[in-house]
């Protein structure tokens, strides 16, 4: 006797709904895991990340990077934070690659100052062939002088960082600036992709990383996670991790962004260090506008690396007494030179 003879319902094809596959995350951070971090009560996660820095970092020292300007304006790229851009008016002329003997001469300045790691940069969307083969030359020569040596030079080509590892690069600076669906309210004459395609060339040629962001654009929380996300989830994750706090230039399109609050510039030092245990964590552009107790706040955080010098590229910084008596009377000490040549 069948079903249909006891009254049941007629049979049904069976349909089976499969819930929704959810995105894959591309590395060990998502970004809702990052924002977790970033929404913690501020103290909690700042004991977390002074944990994670203290098993990392049990010497607790600050490594002192200089930045020079090595060729200055003029550049064609449209980021809106940048007072290098040929296309607004912030009066920084466009000038020449500098000369071997005046890179020298700033980069031994740096090393007698304390400075461990002497990075050069140049406003050049990617360099032709002569203008890596002229860098190259920079770098042997401030190499030779005991300096860790990185170069911000824009997109390079393979054979480009291959020339600079030749060369004696250390470190290839190339930031991502912050997440990827904010990066076109950014900048509009490159990709993400472009950015992420150089960082994978500078690896292939052995050098390491040196690559972060920057706060205080007019980003949202979200793209804050984002950033902290990508960079954490890139594998290996960079060496180090500069974190920068937007200076607002005259004249550029971002003059007027609201700048970030200073407690939630520690929160992204702080999710930094927690998600990148063993990179040097890097407090870059926007120091001056910080002050001392916030500053102090970012390396109880797990800053390590600060850049040390009174100028970055062409926007103000703290000057070098000022950087040794904060250190001075935090207790923290400068990484040595006879460290540098020792990767985080």
């Amino acid at each position: 006797m069948g079903a249909n003879d006891l009254g049941a319902a007629p049979s049904r094809p069976v349909t089976l709904h499969r819930p929704a596959t959810p995105p894959v995350s591309r590395g060990p951070w998502s970004v809702e895991a990052v924002q977790t971090l970033l929404d913690k009560p501020f103290n909690d996660l700042l004991f977390q990340a002074q944990t994670v820095h203290r098993a990392h970092f049990p010497d607790g020292d600050i490594e002192l990077a200089t930045l020079l300007s090595v060729k200055t304006g003029g550049c064609p790229e449209n980021c809106g934070y940048c007072p290098q851009s040929a296309e607004f008016d912030t009066g920084v002329k466009a000038q020449k690659l500098m000369e071997v003997d005046e890179v020298v001469r700033a980069a031994q300045a740096a090393k007698d100052a304390g400075a461990t790691r002497f990075c050069m940069g140049a406003a050049w969307r990617a360099p032709k062939d002569r203008d890596v083969e002229k860098v190259a030359v920079l770098v042997e020569a401030v190499k030779g002088l005991g300096l860790q040596t990185c170069a911000t030079l824009g997109m390079l080509e393979p054979q480009h960082a291959v020339q600079l590892k030749a060369a004696g690069l250390d470190y290839y600076n190339h930031n991502l600036d912050t997440a990827p669906e904010y990066y076109t309210d950014i900048v509009d004459t490159r990709s993400y992709q472009d950015r992420l395609d150089t960082l994978a060339h500078v690896r292939a040629a052995g050098i390491s990383v040196c690559c972060g962001g920057i706060v205080g654009m007019g980003e949202a929380p979200v793209h804050r996670a984002g950033l902290i996300a990508q960079l954490a989830n890139l594998d290996p994750y960079p060496e180090s991790v500069p974190i920068n706090s937007l200076v607002r230039v005259p004249g550029t399109p971002l003059a007027d962004s609201e700048p970030i609050d200073p407690l939630d510039f520690v929160r992204m030092i702080a999710v930094a260090r927690i998600t990148m245990p063993k990179a040097r964590v890097r407090l870059s552009a926007g120091r001056q506008q910080l002050g001392d107790a916030v500053q102090a706040l970012c390396f109880l955080a797990g800053a390590n690396s600060i850049f040390y010098g009174d100028k970055l590229l062409v926007t103000g910084n703290p000057d070098v007494e000022a950087d040794v008596s904060l250190l001075r009377r935090l207790g923290l000490r400068g990484r040595s030179t006879s460290e540098q040549g020792a990767c985080a």
